[in-house]
This record gives structure tokens, sequence and C-alpha cells, in this order.
């Protein structure tokens, strides 16, 4: 690490919970940043797995401040406006105790939003790994999820549901002070970006500067949690937003029958149906609803069978 070339603007934190497997990866890839950030805190949200110490040592011997905090768990929002209300500087990022950032992360999204000065954030693509750290895709290659090709206004975008990887974003921290995370929801990103979306652009950078670790205890598993706070964080800004009731109905029809194909991928038919058959009209397309059909007709073993080849 070239300790000459540390941003005094840049405030890095790691929200830990029960992710010691991954914590000592997390924070060397912040260590080891071409431009480190001025201080890195990590909280760690009541683990009972050992994290602490991990962490402890990992930090003993950081060239740059730092700082740790152990407390009882209170989830993953409150954790994060805890941290902001620490943080100072012209940025703030944070990521997953889980993910990772390559080490031009900083470097390349200070330039990014130093030339979008009408960005609240910067974003980009992330490499997906598997729990023993291989790459073995990249949110570039699934245009129906994370298509972005946004570079502006935002809005639309997260409305469709195509909504920024968090170990991507880096935060403008002026736009941070005028909003907070929801501490009434398990979902922590989408609304965030909602509320922000309103405040400025989104600057994309196509690179693949950080890692996003798929395993068993993503939140994502949790599908029907997923949904509900995705359609409660809409209702909460869509009057914001202008939104009326007939687009609003529209585009929670296309977000339900959205998530009536992450049920039939994962195996969950009957819920896919039930779901999908309410919301059909949400497909975006003839073709995409044909092969909704005719996917839940194609048995689980199939399609595990051609998910580990192409894997």
């Amino acid at each position: 690490m070239n300790k000459n070339r540390q941003n005094s603007e840049i405030f890095a934190f790691v929200p830990s919970y029960n992710h010691a497997p991954f914590i000592e990866t997390c924070l060397k890839s912040i260590i080891n940043q071409t431009v480190p950030p001025a201080k890195l805190l990590v909280i760690d949200d009541g683990s009972s797995d050992g994290s602490p110490r991990i962490i402890e040592r990992i930090l003993k011997d950081c060239l740059f401040d730092t700082e740790l905090i152990v407390r009882e768990n209170r989830g993953l929002c409150a954790t994060l406006n805890e941290a902001f209300a620490l943080s100072k500087g012209k940025y703030f990022a944070y990521i997953g105790a889980d993910d990772y950032w390559q080490p031009f992360f900083f470097e390349e999204r200070v330039k990014l939003l130093e030339k979008s000065e009408s960005a609240v954030l910067g974003y980009g693509h992330a490499f997906i790994i598997d729990e023993e750290g291989q790459i073995f895709d990249s949110t570039a290659n699934h245009a129906d999820e994370w298509s972005y090709s946004t570079d502006g206004d935002a809005r639309d975008m997260l409305l469709r549901l195509v909504v920024p990887i968090s170990s991507t974003v880096f935060y403008r921290r002026s736009a941070l002070e005028t909003v907070a995370w929801n501490e009434n929801s398990p979902l922590e990103d989408y609304e965030m970006y909602l509320k922000l979306a309103q405040l400025g652009n989104f600057a994309f950078d196509p690179q693949e500067l950080s890692a996003w670790r798929r395993h068993s205890y993503n939140t994502s598993h949790n599908i029907d949690m997923m949904l509900k706070e995705v359609i409660a964080a809409q209702n909460r800004n869509f009057g914001n937003m202008g939104v009326g009731e007939v687009q609003s109905k529209k585009i929670q029809e296309q977000i339900r029958f959205y998530y009536a194909r992450i049920f039939l991928q994962q195996g969950e038919k009957q819920q896919a149906f039930q779901l999908a058959r309410k919301n059909w009209r949400g497909s975006r397309s003839g073709v995409q609803l044909v092969k909704f059909v005719l996917r839940m007709f194609v048995p689980m073993f199939v399609v595990k069978f051609w998910r580990n080849r192409k894997k």
C-alpha cells in the first residue's frame, strides 16, 4: 500500500454479522486498495461466531485509521445509520463482510464521481463468487436482473427492479445527509436507492470492481420477504416520485411476475404459478410468458444439471 496516496475524503465501513469465514478477505481488500481510505470502521452487530477476534487481528497492523465497535445485535439498517453518523469526508462506502472490493475500487469510484458532479452515487457490475471465493459469473451476464445502462436519472431503472449490487456502490456523503436507511425494513438497499434517485443521478461504470458472494445465508434467498418489502418500499415512495395509481399497478404487476420467475428458478412451482396466474400481464413480452409456461414443465433435476454444467 502506498500510504502517500491515502484519500482523506473516503470513509469505509464494514457491517459484520456472523461472517467469520469471509471477513478476513473483505478487510484485506480494503487495506490493499491502491487509494486507501482515511478511515475504516467495522461494527460487529452481535456476531456469535468469533468474528471480532479475526477483525482485531487484521486491523492491528493497518497503516491508516481503523476502529472496531462490538455490540449487541440491532440489525443492518440501524448499523448503517450508526456508521454514517460516525463518518466524515466527501465519500461513504460500505461493503458486506462476505463480499470484497477489487484493489482499484476506491480509485476508480472517486474518478467516476469527480467527473459526474450531479451524481449521488457511483455503481457498476460485480463478479459473482461462491462460498469458496471462486468467481463463477458476473452481473454483466444477466440482462434481466442487472441490465445496467442508466448513467443519469435512475428512477425508471429502479421501478423496473433493476437494482445496483450494494458491493459496487460508492456514495457521495452529502446526499446521504438528507436521507436514512429504514430501520423498520430488513431490505436495506432498495428504498435507499429510491430516495437517492429523487435527489440526483446515478453514475455508472461497467467495470467489475467488486465481488458479490452467493451463499446459503444471503437475505436475497428469502423470496417472500423480498417481494413484500419491495412492494412496501415502492408504496412509501410512489407519491414523492409522481407515480400515479394506474402506473403503480402496472409496475407492481411486472414486479410480481418477475418474482414468480424467481420462485420458478428456485423450484417453488406452486408459488410461481399462483403469483403468475394473477400477474401474467406483468410479463415484459409474449416470449417471456411462453418461456415461463414451458419452464413449468421442466423437472428441477434437469434445471440443476444444466446450471452445474454451465457453472
